[in-house]
């Protein structure tokens, strides 16, 4: 099948946009994206999209069935609202990526700055390097994998999420705990590192992160 270019050094943002949302599949190459925002958002059919270069904000949101390829960085946002289908972002990633998130698989191949996968709702994200602070803040479902470090107040406010981290979390927050590793979260991380690209890690090297449901109910001793 035959690759569409849309160049966005000749055509305005909407204009590609519009012909994407237009197409039902094949594939697409996306030039000279130079940091604009929302570059390939709100894809609804089952395309194969590279984008060549950085992206701003909100790149590839609220996808549904696309798999998107961005050969750079990304801004604030990337993947947000997310469906299905995956995002991949071979560079770092800015602020909240992957937030709010339903489903699919967001791969970050870099560093993810602050609040990746705040409250991400079954997205799974993979993360090749560190993620800043507060992320997974008020995660509800989903799997997040960290290949480097964690910042602080990892998972506050946890509800169902799970989290894997193979290096230093430098603190947890409110209601998240370190929890045991059994057999079947050893098998989910195991199939979560190989559709990301990372076959040859040891999946005993990651510690498991989650809630200690202590929020979940009204204790009249709590102070406000």
């Amino acid at each position: 099948m035959d690759t569409l270019n849309f160049d966005l050094g000749a055509l305005t943002l909407r204009e590609v946009n519009r012909k994407l949302h237009n197409l039902k599949s094949g594939f697409v190459r996306i030039k000279e994206p130079a940091g604009k925002h929302s570059v390939a958002a709100g894809l609804r059919s089952t395309l194969h999209v590279t984008i060549e270069g950085h992206c701003g904000y909100y790149a590839a949101g609220m996808n549904q069935d696309a798999d998107v390829v961005i050969d750079g960085n990304a801004g604030v946002g990337v993947a947000e609202n997310m469906m299905s289908g995956s995002v991949r972002v071979n560079g770092n990633a800015s602020q909240s990526a992957g937030a709010t998130a339903h489903g699919g698989l967001l791969v970050i191949t870099g560093d993810a700055a602050a609040r990746c996968g705040i409250s991400m709702k079954g997205v799974d994200i993979v993360v090749g390097g560190d993620i800043g602070h507060m992320s997974a803040f008020m995660a509800q479902a989903g799997r997040l994998v960290v290949r480097g470090d964690a910042g602080e107040a990892l998972g506050d406010s946890i509800y169902e999420a799970r989290l894997y981290v193979r290096g230093k979390v430098a603190s947890l927050g409110a209601d998240c705990i370190a929890k045991d590793m059994g057999p079947e979260h050893h098998a989910e991380l195991r199939e979560l590192l190989d559709r990301a690209g990372w076959p040859d890690d040891d999946t005993t090297a990651y510690t498991r992160y989650g809630s200690a449901r202590r929020l979940y109910h009204f204790h009249a001793g709590n102070e406000y």
